[in-house]
Protein backbone atom coordinates (compact mmCIF):
# COMPACT_ATOMS: atom_id res chain seq x y z
CA UNK A 1 0.00 0.00 0.00
CA UNK A 2 1.10 3.49 -0.84
CA UNK A 3 2.19 5.61 1.80
CA UNK A 4 1.27 8.77 0.24
CA UNK A 5 -2.53 9.71 -0.02
CA UNK A 6 -3.83 11.67 -3.22
CA UNK A 7 -6.73 14.05 -3.30
CA UNK A 8 -8.28 13.72 -6.64
CA UNK A 9 -10.72 17.00 -7.26
CA UNK A 10 -14.29 15.52 -8.22
CA UNK A 11 -13.99 19.04 -10.19
CA UNK A 12 -11.40 17.79 -13.30
CA UNK A 13 -10.08 14.69 -11.96
CA UNK A 14 -6.74 16.31 -11.26
CA UNK A 15 -4.25 15.71 -8.29
CA UNK A 16 -5.24 18.59 -5.85
CA UNK A 17 -2.78 17.39 -3.13
CA UNK A 18 -0.98 14.56 -1.81
CA UNK A 19 -0.31 13.97 1.58
CA UNK A 20 1.99 11.75 3.43
CA UNK A 21 0.18 9.06 5.77
CA UNK A 22 1.00 8.78 9.40
CA UNK A 23 3.55 5.81 10.41
CA UNK A 24 3.37 4.19 13.68
CA UNK A 25 5.96 5.80 14.87
CA UNK A 26 4.03 9.30 13.88
CA UNK A 27 1.38 8.32 15.84
CA UNK A 28 2.78 6.81 18.87
CA UNK A 29 4.40 9.94 19.44
CA UNK A 30 1.15 12.43 19.27
CA UNK A 31 -0.92 10.03 20.96
CA UNK A 32 2.09 10.35 23.93
CA UNK A 33 2.09 14.34 23.17
CA UNK A 34 -2.16 14.48 23.68
CA UNK A 35 -1.97 12.15 26.74
CA UNK A 36 0.72 14.78 28.39
CA UNK A 37 -0.78 17.79 26.94
CA UNK A 38 -4.08 16.62 28.46
CA UNK A 39 -3.05 16.62 32.11
CA UNK A 40 -1.93 20.17 32.27
CA UNK A 41 -4.75 21.83 29.71
CA UNK A 42 -7.58 20.01 31.95
CA UNK A 43 -6.25 22.02 34.75
CA UNK A 44 -6.74 25.36 32.89
CA UNK A 45 -10.04 27.27 34.54
CA UNK A 46 -13.05 27.00 32.04
CA UNK A 47 -12.94 30.65 31.78
CA UNK A 48 -9.29 30.08 29.86
CA UNK A 49 -10.56 27.26 28.01
CA UNK A 50 -13.21 29.23 26.50
CA UNK A 51 -11.72 32.15 25.63
CA UNK A 52 -8.95 30.02 23.30
CA UNK A 53 -11.66 28.18 21.63
CA UNK A 54 -13.86 32.02 20.57
CA UNK A 55 -10.76 32.98 19.25
CA UNK A 56 -9.87 29.94 17.37
CA UNK A 57 -13.06 30.28 15.91
CA UNK A 58 -12.39 33.93 15.42
CA UNK A 59 -9.13 33.33 13.70
CA UNK A 60 -10.19 29.80 11.21
CA UNK A 61 -13.67 32.23 9.93
CA UNK A 62 -10.91 35.12 8.97
CA UNK A 63 -9.82 32.50 6.76
CA UNK A 64 -12.95 31.78 5.15
CA UNK A 65 -12.60 32.38 1.55
CA UNK A 66 -9.54 30.33 1.48
CA UNK A 67 -10.95 27.41 3.46
CA UNK A 68 -13.97 27.92 1.07
CA UNK A 69 -11.87 27.50 -2.02
CA UNK A 70 -10.23 24.44 -0.66
CA UNK A 71 -13.61 22.95 -0.15
CA UNK A 72 -15.03 23.25 -3.25
CA UNK A 73 -11.94 21.85 -4.70
CA UNK A 74 -11.27 19.18 -2.64
CA UNK A 75 -14.64 17.65 -2.36
CA UNK A 76 -16.99 19.45 -4.91
CA UNK A 77 -18.96 21.70 -2.67
CA UNK A 78 -20.22 24.66 -5.39
CA UNK A 79 -18.62 27.53 -4.28
CA UNK A 80 -21.38 29.69 -4.20
CA UNK A 81 -22.45 27.27 -0.67
CA UNK A 82 -19.06 26.18 0.46
CA UNK A 83 -18.37 29.53 2.43
CA UNK A 84 -21.52 28.88 4.16
CA UNK A 85 -20.25 25.66 6.02
CA UNK A 86 -17.39 27.90 7.59
CA UNK A 87 -20.26 30.02 9.08
CA UNK A 88 -21.92 27.16 10.18
CA UNK A 89 -18.96 25.59 11.84
CA UNK A 90 -18.49 28.95 14.15
CA UNK A 91 -22.48 29.19 15.05
CA UNK A 92 -21.93 25.62 16.37
CA UNK A 93 -18.87 26.34 17.75
CA UNK A 94 -19.77 29.29 19.54
CA UNK A 95 -23.33 27.96 20.78
CA UNK A 96 -21.00 24.91 22.79
CA UNK A 97 -18.99 27.61 23.98
CA UNK A 98 -21.72 29.70 25.42
CA UNK A 99 -23.46 27.02 27.06
CA UNK A 100 -20.36 26.11 28.72
CA UNK A 101 -20.84 26.61 32.15
CA UNK A 102 -24.13 25.40 32.55
CA UNK A 103 -23.45 22.09 30.92
CA UNK A 104 -19.96 21.17 32.60
CA UNK A 105 -21.20 22.38 36.02
CA UNK A 106 -21.09 20.00 39.17
CA UNK A 107 -24.54 18.43 39.69
CA UNK A 108 -25.59 19.29 43.49
CA UNK A 109 -27.37 17.20 45.59
CA UNK A 110 -30.14 18.28 48.03
CA UNK A 111 -28.32 19.80 51.18
CA UNK A 112 -27.54 16.86 54.56
CA UNK A 113 -26.50 17.97 57.46
CA UNK A 114 -23.06 17.56 58.17
CA UNK A 115 -22.40 16.71 54.11
CA UNK A 116 -21.05 18.25 51.33
CA UNK A 117 -22.57 15.96 47.99
CA UNK A 118 -21.94 16.80 44.11
CA UNK A 119 -21.13 15.15 41.11
CA UNK A 120 -18.36 16.87 38.98
CA UNK A 121 -18.04 16.12 35.70
CA UNK A 122 -14.48 15.21 34.32
CA UNK A 123 -12.80 14.59 31.06
CA UNK A 124 -12.12 11.27 29.87
CA UNK A 125 -8.77 11.87 28.28
CA UNK A 126 -7.32 11.54 24.72
CA UNK A 127 -10.34 11.86 22.09
CA UNK A 128 -10.38 10.80 18.41
CA UNK A 129 -12.55 12.46 16.38
CA UNK A 130 -13.07 11.16 12.62
CA UNK A 131 -14.45 12.77 10.63
CA UNK A 132 -16.19 12.63 6.81
CA UNK A 133 -15.37 14.58 3.96
CA UNK A 134 -18.89 15.54 3.01
CA UNK A 135 -19.48 17.95 5.43
CA UNK A 136 -15.70 18.07 6.73
CA UNK A 137 -16.15 21.44 8.85
CA UNK A 138 -19.73 20.90 10.23
CA UNK A 139 -19.18 17.28 12.02
CA UNK A 140 -15.61 17.40 13.42
CA UNK A 141 -16.59 20.98 15.55
CA UNK A 142 -19.60 19.60 17.36
CA UNK A 143 -16.96 17.10 19.06
CA UNK A 144 -13.78 19.38 19.12
CA UNK A 145 -15.27 22.11 20.84
CA UNK A 146 -16.95 20.18 23.81
CA UNK A 147 -13.99 18.05 24.07
CA UNK A 148 -11.33 20.85 24.39
CA UNK A 149 -14.02 22.87 26.50
CA UNK A 150 -14.37 19.78 29.02
CA UNK A 151 -10.70 19.65 28.99
CA UNK A 152 -10.07 16.52 26.82
CA UNK A 153 -7.10 16.05 24.40
CA UNK A 154 -7.94 15.74 20.62
CA UNK A 155 -6.76 14.13 17.83
CA UNK A 156 -8.20 14.80 14.49
CA UNK A 157 -8.54 12.36 11.66
CA UNK A 158 -10.23 13.57 8.54
CA UNK A 159 -11.36 11.44 5.39
CA UNK A 160 -8.46 11.39 3.07
CA UNK A 161 -10.70 13.23 0.66
CA UNK A 162 -10.36 16.78 2.71
CA UNK A 163 -7.10 16.67 4.60
CA UNK A 164 -6.38 19.97 4.70
CA UNK A 165 -9.53 20.59 6.49
CA UNK A 166 -7.93 18.87 9.42
CA UNK A 167 -4.89 21.18 8.78
CA UNK A 168 -6.86 24.51 8.93
CA UNK A 169 -9.07 23.42 11.83
CA UNK A 170 -5.51 23.23 14.05
CA UNK A 171 -3.62 25.84 12.52
CA UNK A 172 -6.49 28.04 14.07
CA UNK A 173 -6.28 26.64 17.36
CA UNK A 174 -2.91 27.09 17.02
CA UNK A 175 -2.87 30.52 16.04
CA UNK A 176 -5.41 31.01 18.70
CA UNK A 177 -2.41 29.93 21.06
CA UNK A 178 -3.88 26.26 22.03
CA UNK A 179 -0.91 24.67 23.56
CA UNK A 180 1.01 22.10 21.67
CA UNK A 181 -0.52 18.39 22.13
CA UNK A 182 -3.93 19.71 22.71
CA UNK A 183 -5.43 19.29 19.17
CA UNK A 184 -3.05 17.36 16.97
CA UNK A 185 -4.41 15.99 13.39
CA UNK A 186 -3.23 13.02 12.04
CA UNK A 187 -3.63 11.84 8.30
CA UNK A 188 -3.78 8.01 8.51
CA UNK A 189 -5.13 5.44 6.33
CA UNK A 190 -7.76 2.82 7.47
CA UNK A 191 -5.45 0.22 9.12
CA UNK A 192 -3.53 2.39 10.81
CA UNK A 193 -6.90 4.43 12.53
CA UNK A 194 -8.54 1.00 13.64
CA UNK A 195 -5.29 0.03 15.05
CA UNK A 196 -5.21 3.26 17.12
CA UNK A 197 -8.79 2.68 18.29
CA UNK A 198 -8.04 -0.75 19.13
CA UNK A 199 -4.85 0.11 20.88
CA UNK A 200 -6.81 1.26 24.16
CA UNK A 201 -4.81 4.32 24.17
CA UNK A 202 -7.69 7.04 23.51
CA UNK A 203 -10.74 7.30 25.70
CA UNK A 204 -13.51 8.22 23.27
CA UNK A 205 -14.15 7.71 19.29
CA UNK A 206 -16.57 10.08 17.92
CA UNK A 207 -17.03 8.58 14.35
CA UNK A 208 -18.99 9.80 11.36
CA UNK A 209 -19.44 7.56 8.19
CA UNK A 210 -21.22 4.41 6.63
CA UNK A 211 -22.93 1.55 8.63
CA UNK A 212 -20.32 -0.75 7.52
CA UNK A 213 -17.14 1.78 8.67
CA UNK A 214 -19.19 2.49 12.16
CA UNK A 215 -19.13 -1.44 12.51
CA UNK A 216 -15.18 -1.65 12.18
CA UNK A 217 -14.80 0.73 14.63
CA UNK A 218 -17.11 -0.93 17.37
CA UNK A 219 -14.93 -4.01 16.67
CA UNK A 220 -11.56 -2.44 16.90
CA UNK A 221 -12.87 -0.35 20.06
CA UNK A 222 -14.32 -3.93 21.12
CA UNK A 223 -12.49 -4.74 24.60
CA UNK A 224 -11.25 -1.62 25.38
CA UNK A 225 -13.91 -0.08 27.56
CA UNK A 226 -14.13 3.37 25.86
CA UNK A 227 -16.76 5.68 24.08
CA UNK A 228 -17.75 5.47 20.59
CA UNK A 229 -20.09 7.74 19.35
CA UNK A 230 -21.50 6.62 16.23
CA UNK A 231 -23.24 8.94 13.45
CA UNK A 232 -23.56 6.98 10.58
CA UNK A 233 -26.41 6.14 7.15
CA UNK A 234 -29.27 8.10 6.64
CA UNK A 235 -32.55 7.12 4.49
CA UNK A 236 -34.47 9.92 5.84
CA UNK A 237 -38.00 10.66 4.66
CA UNK A 238 -40.66 13.20 4.34
CA UNK A 239 -44.11 12.97 4.15
CA UNK A 240 -46.46 15.74 2.48
CA UNK A 241 -50.11 15.74 3.98
CA UNK A 242 -53.15 17.02 2.34
CA UNK A 243 -52.69 20.38 4.20
CA UNK A 244 -49.21 21.65 3.46
CA UNK A 245 -48.22 24.62 1.79
CA UNK A 246 -47.76 22.69 -1.53
CA UNK A 247 -44.72 25.73 -2.71
CA UNK A 248 -43.12 25.91 0.56
CA UNK A 249 -42.87 22.51 1.07
CA UNK A 250 -41.48 21.76 -2.63
CA UNK A 251 -38.98 24.51 -2.35
CA UNK A 252 -38.39 23.08 0.82
CA UNK A 253 -37.85 19.74 0.21
CA UNK A 254 -36.06 19.74 -3.55
CA UNK A 255 -33.54 21.40 -1.59
CA UNK A 256 -33.15 18.93 1.58
CA UNK A 257 -33.05 16.03 -1.57
CA UNK A 258 -30.64 18.02 -4.02
CA UNK A 259 -28.20 19.94 -1.57
CA UNK A 260 -24.39 18.81 -1.67
CA UNK A 261 -25.55 16.57 -4.33
CA UNK A 262 -27.37 14.53 -2.38
CA UNK A 263 -24.34 13.87 -0.19
CA UNK A 264 -26.00 14.78 2.96
CA UNK A 265 -26.65 12.14 5.99
CA UNK A 266 -29.76 13.87 6.53
CA UNK A 267 -31.00 14.35 2.91
CA UNK A 268 -34.27 13.85 1.94
CA UNK A 269 -34.35 10.11 -0.02
CA UNK A 270 -37.59 9.31 -0.17
CA UNK A 271 -40.96 11.52 -0.04
CA UNK A 272 -44.50 10.30 0.87
CA UNK A 273 -47.39 12.56 -0.42
CA UNK A 274 -51.04 12.25 0.22
CA UNK A 275 -53.14 11.45 -2.92
CA UNK A 276 -55.12 14.31 -2.73
CA UNK A 277 -52.00 16.43 -3.55
CA UNK A 278 -49.64 14.27 -4.89
CA UNK A 279 -49.80 15.27 -8.56
CA UNK A 280 -49.75 19.09 -7.85
CA UNK A 281 -46.45 18.40 -5.02
CA UNK A 282 -44.81 15.82 -8.47
CA UNK A 283 -45.55 18.83 -10.70
CA UNK A 284 -44.00 21.38 -8.87
CA UNK A 285 -40.79 19.22 -7.64
CA UNK A 286 -39.95 18.23 -10.83
CA UNK A 287 -40.03 21.73 -12.26
CA UNK A 288 -37.80 22.96 -9.70
CA UNK A 289 -35.63 20.39 -10.09
CA UNK A 290 -34.82 20.86 -13.42
CA UNK A 291 -34.14 24.58 -12.56
CA UNK A 292 -31.02 23.38 -11.39
CA UNK A 293 -27.81 24.12 -13.04
CA UNK A 294 -25.09 20.96 -12.51
CA UNK A 295 -21.51 22.52 -13.34
CA UNK A 296 -17.94 22.81 -12.20
CA UNK A 297 -17.58 23.66 -8.49
CA UNK A 298 -15.62 26.57 -9.06
CA UNK A 299 -18.02 28.42 -11.24
CA UNK A 300 -20.51 30.87 -9.25
CA UNK A 301 -23.66 29.92 -11.49
CA UNK A 302 -23.38 26.22 -10.42
CA UNK A 303 -26.24 24.88 -7.74
CA UNK A 304 -25.17 21.61 -8.23
CA UNK A 305 -21.57 20.36 -8.10
CA UNK A 306 -19.91 16.74 -9.12
CA UNK A 307 -20.36 14.06 -6.64
CA UNK A 308 -17.32 13.26 -4.78
CA UNK A 309 -16.02 10.42 -7.52
CA UNK A 310 -17.18 8.72 -10.20
CA UNK A 311 -17.78 5.56 -8.39
CA UNK A 312 -20.18 7.29 -5.88
CA UNK A 313 -21.96 8.76 -8.63
CA UNK A 314 -22.17 5.02 -10.59
CA UNK A 315 -23.68 3.51 -7.49
CA UNK A 316 -26.64 5.70 -7.68
CA UNK A 317 -27.07 5.19 -11.37
CA UNK A 318 -26.96 1.71 -10.83
CA UNK A 319 -29.69 2.02 -8.48
CA UNK A 320 -31.92 4.01 -10.89
CA UNK A 321 -31.04 1.81 -13.55
CA UNK A 322 -32.62 -0.83 -11.21
CA UNK A 323 -35.32 1.18 -10.25
CA UNK A 324 -36.68 2.22 -13.88
CA UNK A 325 -36.02 -1.75 -14.29
CA UNK A 326 -38.76 -2.37 -11.82
CA UNK A 327 -41.44 -0.10 -13.29
CA UNK A 328 -40.51 3.00 -11.74
CA UNK A 329 -41.03 6.25 -13.87
CA UNK A 330 -38.14 8.95 -14.12
CA UNK A 331 -38.89 12.69 -14.57
CA UNK A 332 -35.83 14.18 -15.30
CA UNK A 333 -33.91 13.76 -18.78
CA UNK A 334 -30.00 13.66 -17.83
CA UNK A 335 -29.62 14.73 -21.18
CA UNK A 336 -30.61 18.36 -20.19
CA UNK A 337 -28.04 18.50 -17.90
CA UNK A 338 -24.87 18.76 -20.18
CA UNK A 339 -22.34 18.10 -17.67
CA UNK A 340 -23.86 14.58 -16.77
CA UNK A 341 -21.45 12.17 -18.23
CA UNK A 342 -21.44 7.94 -17.85
CA UNK A 343 -18.26 7.01 -15.88
CA UNK A 344 -17.80 11.04 -14.41
CA UNK A 345 -18.96 12.22 -11.17
CA UNK A 346 -20.91 14.89 -13.15
CA UNK A 347 -24.42 13.06 -12.63
CA UNK A 348 -27.99 14.92 -12.92
CA UNK A 349 -30.72 15.36 -10.52
CA UNK A 350 -33.27 12.38 -10.60
CA UNK A 351 -36.88 12.07 -9.32
CA UNK A 352 -38.71 8.75 -9.31
CA UNK A 353 -42.04 7.90 -8.99
CA UNK A 354 -43.69 4.61 -9.20
CA UNK A 355 -41.52 3.54 -6.82
CA UNK A 356 -42.21 1.21 -3.78
CA UNK A 357 -39.81 -0.65 -1.08
CA UNK A 358 -38.59 -3.95 -3.04
CA UNK A 359 -36.77 -0.95 -4.83
CA UNK A 360 -33.35 -0.42 -3.30
CA UNK A 361 -34.06 3.50 -4.04
CA UNK A 362 -35.90 3.54 -1.87
CA UNK A 363 -34.64 1.04 1.00
CA UNK A 364 -30.70 1.98 0.61
CA UNK A 365 -28.74 5.00 0.92
CA UNK A 366 -28.12 6.59 -1.80
CA UNK A 367 -26.08 9.59 -1.20
CA UNK A 368 -26.61 11.31 -4.26
CA UNK A 369 -28.67 13.41 -6.12
CA UNK A 370 -31.69 11.13 -6.44
CA UNK A 371 -34.75 10.93 -4.76
CA UNK A 372 -38.13 8.54 -5.20
CA UNK A 373 -41.44 9.92 -4.38
CA UNK A 374 -44.44 7.60 -3.71
CA UNK A 375 -48.37 8.61 -3.56
CA UNK A 376 -50.09 7.46 0.10
CA UNK A 377 -53.63 6.90 0.81
CA UNK A 378 -53.83 8.32 5.17
CA UNK A 379 -51.19 9.48 7.50
CA UNK A 380 -51.39 6.12 8.52
CA UNK A 381 -50.08 4.68 6.11
CA UNK A 382 -47.57 7.38 5.84
CA UNK A 383 -45.63 6.31 9.23
CA UNK A 384 -45.61 2.94 8.61
CA UNK A 385 -44.09 3.53 4.99
CA UNK A 386 -41.26 6.25 7.16
CA UNK A 387 -40.47 3.83 9.78
CA UNK A 388 -40.10 1.14 7.32
CA UNK A 389 -35.77 1.51 7.56
CA UNK A 390 -33.00 0.07 9.26
CA UNK A 391 -32.39 3.63 9.58
CA UNK A 392 -33.48 6.87 10.96
CA UNK A 393 -31.75 9.90 11.39
CA UNK A 394 -34.44 12.59 10.58
CA UNK A 395 -37.54 12.58 9.48
CA UNK A 396 -40.12 15.58 8.47
CA UNK A 397 -43.13 16.29 7.51
CA UNK A 398 -45.31 18.97 6.34
CA UNK A 399 -48.51 20.05 7.36
CA UNK A 400 -50.25 23.32 9.18
CA UNK A 401 -51.76 21.11 11.22
CA UNK A 402 -48.65 21.44 14.04
CA UNK A 403 -50.71 19.38 16.74
CA UNK A 404 -51.67 16.33 14.39
CA UNK A 405 -47.88 16.69 13.10
CA UNK A 406 -46.51 16.60 16.14
CA UNK A 407 -48.60 13.59 17.09
CA UNK A 408 -47.47 11.75 14.41
CA UNK A 409 -44.07 12.53 14.98
CA UNK A 410 -44.13 10.87 18.32
CA UNK A 411 -45.02 7.83 15.74
CA UNK A 412 -42.11 7.97 13.99
CA UNK A 413 -38.47 5.86 14.96
CA UNK A 414 -36.01 8.84 13.99
CA UNK A 415 -33.46 11.08 15.89
CA UNK A 416 -34.71 14.46 14.87
CA UNK A 417 -38.38 15.32 13.74
CA UNK A 418 -38.51 18.32 11.73
CA UNK A 419 -42.03 20.29 10.85
CA UNK A 420 -42.47 22.53 8.10
CA UNK A 421 -38.36 22.18 7.34
CA UNK A 422 -35.76 19.53 6.54
CA UNK A 423 -31.74 18.91 6.39
CA UNK A 424 -31.00 21.27 9.04
CA UNK A 425 -29.34 20.75 12.29
CA UNK A 426 -29.91 23.42 15.46
CA UNK A 427 -26.85 22.84 17.77
CA UNK A 428 -29.30 23.78 20.54
CA UNK A 429 -31.05 20.21 19.65
CA UNK A 430 -29.15 17.09 20.41
CA UNK A 431 -28.03 15.38 17.39
CA UNK A 432 -28.26 11.89 17.21
CA UNK A 433 -30.32 8.42 15.53
CA UNK A 434 -31.82 5.50 16.16
CA UNK A 435 -31.44 1.73 14.43
CA UNK A 436 -28.40 1.71 12.14
CA UNK A 437 -27.66 5.25 12.13
CA UNK A 438 -25.79 4.51 14.94
CA UNK A 439 -25.93 5.89 18.78
CA UNK A 440 -24.30 8.68 20.77
CA UNK A 441 -25.41 12.48 20.48
CA UNK A 442 -23.57 15.55 19.68
CA UNK A 443 -24.11 19.20 20.42
CA UNK A 444 -26.84 20.39 22.61
CA UNK A 445 -26.32 20.54 26.52
CA UNK A 446 -26.30 16.75 25.78
CA UNK A 447 -23.22 16.37 23.69
CA UNK A 448 -20.74 17.16 26.12
CA UNK A 449 -21.44 14.21 28.52
CA UNK A 450 -19.43 11.08 26.53
CA UNK A 451 -16.84 13.79 26.71
CA UNK A 452 -16.98 13.73 30.20
CA UNK A 453 -17.03 10.96 32.89
CA UNK A 454 -19.47 11.28 36.55
CA UNK A 455 -16.92 11.61 39.76
CA UNK A 456 -18.72 11.62 42.76
CA UNK A 457 -17.81 13.71 45.88
CA UNK A 458 -19.06 12.58 49.17
CA UNK A 459 -17.69 14.44 51.80
CA UNK A 460 -18.56 14.47 55.67
CA UNK A 461 -18.08 17.50 57.49
CA UNK A 462 -19.01 16.81 60.88
CA UNK A 463 -17.20 13.99 62.85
Amino acid sequence: MSNTQQVISPIDGSVYLERSYAQPEQVDRALDLACRAQKKWRRRPLAERKALCRKAVQAFVSNKDTIAQELCWQMGRPIRYAAGEVDSFAERAEYMIDHADAALAPLQQDEKAGFIRYISREPVGVVLVIAPWNYPLHTPINVIVPALLAGNSVLLKHSSQTPLCAERICQAFAQAGLPEGVLQYLHMDHQCTEALVASGQVNHVAFTGSVAAGRNIEQAAAGQFIGVGLELGGKDPAYIRADADLEYAIESTVDGAFFNSGQSCCGLERIYVHESVYDAYVAGFVALTKAYHLGRSDDPNTTLGPMVRASAAEFVRQQIVEALGQGAVAHIDPKTFLMDQPGSPYMAPQVLTQVDHSMRVMTEESFGPVVGIMKVANDEQAISLMNDSDLGLTAAIFTQDIDTGMALGDQIETGTLFINRCDYLDPALAWTGVKNTGRGCTLSSLGFEALTQAKSYHIKTKL
